[in-house]
């Protein structure tokens, strides 16, 4: 018998199949009822390393039915057929996100992970660069809204990395990563002008206004 193989898209797969018979000699042919797993409909003997394939959003299964048959002496015969199964699942993946820009002291909008992946479970981790705008380092699921902090006098931002892990079969797909930002702009502020006293007629001085914040 031959265990069923469970795998990720683009795993590499490798059967050999072997017999009790210790004599003569024992061949296999073999069919496929998926070929878009990435294996031909059939074919004799050990299956050879074939890259998985899952393009899909889904799970897909195969079923291979192997035929052993037994030689020696000038005679031949068939035994009974073995059957199992390869399922692949599909990549993991996450819908892009939208970055965010906001002012000192306010809420985020919440952000919540999507897939279009239909079956299984998608998690998701995410790492973020710079936790000064108030943001943790890192976190498993969606990010609830937080208040945004920037107490320095120019805009900064974090990078937040997203990875989806897709489960099904007991077995666990990482797909690629999405990346969005999250941009904290400082405090408006102007500095303090002197104040000025004049008599009737007199001209004032120039009043020029100036703050400490460096860009925008």
């Amino acid at each position: 018998p031959i265990n069923n193989i469970v795998v990720c898209n683009q795993d590499s797969i490798e059967i050999v199949f072997t017999t009790q018979n210790t004599g003569g000699v024992t061949t296999y042919a073999w069919t496929n009822t998926n070929t878009s797993i990435g294996l031909a409909a059939n074919g004799t003997g050990t299956i050879a390393s074939f890259t998985a394939i899952n393009t899909s959003t889904v799970t897909q299964s195969a079923t291979i039915t192997v035929t052993p048959t037994f030689e020696n002496g000038g005679n031949s015969n068939t035994g009974s057929a073995v059957t199992f199964t390869i399922t692949v699942n599909p990549t993991a993946q996450v819908e892009s996100i939208n970055s965010q820009v906001l002012c000192n002291g306010e809420s985020t909008d919440a952000i919540s992970f999507t897939t279009t992946n239909t079956d299984g479970t998608t998690s998701y981790s995410w790492t973020n660069d710079n936790t000064s705008t108030g943001l943790a380092a890192s976190g498993t699921g969606d990010i609830t809204p937080f208040t945004a902090i920037n107490t320095s006098n120019s805009s900064i931002g974090s990078t937040i990395t997203v990875t989806p892990t897709y489960t099904n079969n007991g077995i666990s797909c990482t797909g690629p990563t999405e990346t969005f930002t999250i941009t904290v702009n400082p405090t408006a502020q102007v500095e303090a002008n002197d104040s000025q006293v004049l008599c009737n007629g007199e001209s004032t001085d120039a009043i020029s206004f100036t703050t400490t914040n460096t860009d925008g």
